[in-house]
């Protein structure tokens, strides 16, 4: 039987525009991850930057530092991290759009400190010990199989190297069957297999081989962004329903918007938080 679902490639190709035109409006660079809000922004389009000053913080990174963007959606964090922290940064994805799109964008910058790499963060084409920051903001959720990405991290890393991340993690394993519900009705539509709790993450990371500095839970961060999203999609849905009657709209994009409700239930039911992880080697 054929998967009712997308696959990731499936996922990001078809739901371009709504990241594009609706959740970033009209910022130049598109950041496909949430906002985190705090005394330093508070507007939709600051927080979607603040997300990268306060991992960036978190990771201590340091200028003619080399940074790997590991799932970097269509470059925002790396052409922030060169312009901000004026480091050098490889962003890789599997999606071929999206790295076009970035290569295309870092043409118009010009600029000579981010490139790009159509390639898995668990299988990765790059020598050991080459990086000195490696950088996952909401995309190691994507992995099937999430402790081969922290195994590529470990080995791409430089020693005393650091990986800082920023992931979706479930609060219990198993949960009740209505969070379970929740979950999945979220998760599938945007390729998402699974999450996983923090102390999986943490065990995945050392069982790497590196050592877990910091956890945070930054949900109440993040909480404003995320109930923006549900009422934008709550909002879209009755008008995306109508469209797809009529093939305007395809199930992908509706899927979307749709998981996007579902996404701030779960939160709201405690099925999951949003965590930030920093480890050394």
């Amino acid at each position: 039987m054929k998967n009712a679902f997308p696959d990731v490639h499936s996922y990001y190709n078809h739901t371009g525009f709504d990241y594009r035109n609706i959740w970033n409006r009209r910022r130049n660079d598109v950041a496909v991850h949430f906002g985190y809000y705090d005394e330093q922004a508070s507007r939709h389009a600051d927080t979607l930057d603040n997300m990268n000053r306060v991992l960036a913080d978190m990771a201590g990174i340091r200028a003619g530092e080399r940074v790997l963007d590991a799932g970097c959606g269509m470059g925002n964090s790396c052409f922030w991290l060169a312009e901000h922290r004026q480091v050098q940064v490889t962003g890789i994805n599997i999606v071929k759009s999206q790295i076009e799109a970035c290569r295309s964008r870092a043409q118009s910058k010009h600029t000579a400190l981010v490139d790009f790499a159509e390639a898995d963060f668990c299988q990765m084409p790059f020598e050991n010990d080459r990086f000195d920051v490696i950088w996952a903001c909401e995309s190691i959720c994507h992995a099937s199989e999430k402790a081969a990405f922290y195994r590529e991290a470990f080995r791409v890393l430089k020693p005393g190297g650091r990986l800082v991340m920023a992931e979706y993690m479930r609060t219990g394993r198993p949960l009740s069957d209505h969070c379970e519900h929740l979950l999945r009705a979220w998760l599938h539509p945007w390729a998402i297999p699974d999450i996983d709790t923090a102390e999986q993450h943490c065990a995945y990371a050392q069982e790497a081989g590196l050592r877990v500095a910091e956890l945070r839970d930054v949900t109440a961060n993040v909480q404003v962004s995320l109930r923006n999203l549900h009422e934008i999609s709550s909002r879209w849905l009755p008008f995306g329903t109508l469209l797809s009657y009529v093939r305007l709209v395809g199930p992908v994009r509706l899927g979307n918007a749709r998981a996007s409700v579902r996404q701030y239930e779960a939160l709201l039911a405690g099925a999951w938080k949003y965590g930030m992880l920093l480890a050394v080697k």
